[in-house]
């Protein structure tokens, strides 16, 4: 009976003493060692990931290219030679703030102001469809004296959607603004088309509304 028990026992397993943890994860590492070394592609992944992840957790020369510098750091090789892929300009880019405006708070922005306004009204403006455009860097075609220098600082609308620069192409100041509802849709066409243009080249800026929805 007891060597019946004891066949038994070898038949299932019992009896046999398993690897420890660390022995088995001893045994697992040698496997995995061995298969690399048996094969040169192995190797080869092995001594690539190496190479991405180890100049990740271990601090970089400074005068690496791949060196993340400080603020501070970054500003000061702003002029560096082009090898560093980081830096940070001197100051930060001029932002704008959307704005609403009205046709008259709109009319300030003409190109008359001085540079050195406070409220920097030397900019100009014009609104196409209720969008104000920022047209500043086409002064010469907006700025006083300008070709369409009429639209500076107001609704261009009207007349981009009849392709007339005149002067009674504006509402007045002290109208509401222009609900076009007269337009036909060849000069609604135009005038969208201009708007598409104006998005693709300036800035947008604001809104134009009446006096009441401010």
């Amino acid at each position: 009976m007891d060597g019946l028990k004891q066949q038994l026992g070898l038949g299932l397993g019992l009896g046999r003493t398993e690897p420890s943890g660390t022995d088995a994860l001893v045994e697992r590492l040698s496997r995995w060692a061995e298969s690399i070394y048996s094969n040169p592609l192995n190797i080869a992944l092995v001594v690539a990931v190496l190479w991405v992840v180890i100049p990740l957790v271990r601090p970089s020369d400074p005068d690496s290219p791949r060196w993340t510098p400080t603020p501070s750091a970054a500003r000061s090789h702003a002029t560096a030679p082009g090898d560093r892929y980081t830096y940070l300009p001197p100051a930060h880019p001029p932002t704008t703030e959307w704005t609403k405006y009205t046709p008259r708070t709109l009319a300030v922005y003409d190109g008359t102001g001085s540079p050195s306004s406070p409220s920097d009204d030397s900019r100009i403006l014009l609104a196409i469809n209720r969008k104000v455009f920022d047209v500043t860097k086409g002064r010469n075609f907006y700025g006083p004296g300008g070709p369409y220098g009429n639209f500076a600082g107001r609704d261009a609308s009207r007349g981009m959607a009849k392709q007339s620069f005149d002067l009674d192409m504006l509402t007045p100041l002290d109208k509401p603004i222009d609900k076009l509802e007269d337009l036909t849709p060849s000069e609604i066409k135009n005038m969208n088309e201009w708007e598409g243009h104006f998005t693709n080249k300036y800035g947008i800026v604001g809104e134009l509304v009446d006096e009441d929805r401010l």
